[in-house]
C-alpha cells in the first residue's frame, strides 16, 4: 500500500508511533538526531525535516524489505519501531493524534528506512519551500516487518549549519 500525505513538519518534526503508544516524544531527542535525522524510543519516532513548513511523506507499507535506491536520494537512515497495535501513526510534529493518518503494519517489530530528497532546495527556499514542487521536501517512509536492530544511516546529507 501507498499513499501521500502533506503534512505540516512544525518545529521541523513528523512523529510515526504505534496508536496505543503513551511514549514521550520528547525522550527520542538525542545527541545525535539532527545528524541522523531519526530517532526512535520503542512505539516512538521522530523523523526530523529540513524545514519547518509543509513536507510531501510518501508512506509505502511492504511485506518485505525494499530495494536498496540510496543513491537516488540525499539522505537514507533506517531504523526499528515496535508496532504492537498493528495501527501505526504518521502526523506532523503538533498536528492532533485522533484525526491522524493510520497505517496498517504486522503487529509487532518494523523496520523503517526514511528517505529523503529536495533538502537543499528546500533549505535555501526555507519558509517558502512548500510552495513549489521543486523545492518542497520530500520524505518516503517505507515500513515492513523487522525485528528490532540498530538505526542505520545508509546514505548522509551534508546540512550547511554547524551539528
Amino acid at each position: 500500500m501507498s499513499e501521500t500525505l502533506r503534512l505540516f513538519a512544525d518545529y521541523r518534526q513528523l512523529h510515526l508511533f504505534d496508536q496505543d503508544s503513551e511514549a514521550n516524544i520528547e525522550e527520542a531527542w538525542t545527541n545525535s538526531i539532527e545528524r541522523v535525522q531519526f530517532s526512535a524510543i520503542g512505539d516512538a519516532a521522530v523523523v526530523v525535516t529540513t524545514t519547518n513548513t509543509d513536507v510531501l511523506v510518501d508512506v509505502e507499507t511492504l511485506g518485505q524489505p525494499p530495494d536498496e535506491d540510496a543513491d537516488h536520494y540525499d539522505h537514507v537512515v533506517e531504523g526499528s519501531l515496535h508496532v504492537p497495535s498493528g495501527r501505526l501513526v504518521v502526523m506532523g510534529g503538533t498536528d492532533y493524534a485522533p484525526d491522524a493518518t493510520r497505517f496498517d503494519v504486522r503487529p509487532g517489530w518494523v523496520r523503517i528506512r526514511v528517505s529523503k530528497s529536495y533538502l537543499a532546495a528546500a533549505e535555501a527556499s526555507d519558509e517558502h519551500s512548500d510552495e513549489d514542487e521543486t523545492t518542497i521536501e520530500r520524505v518516503r517512509l517505507q515500513i515492513w516487518p523487522g525485528e528490532d536492530q540498530p538505526t542505520l544511516v545508509l546514505r548522509q546529507w551534508p546540512r550547511s549549519e554547524a551539528q
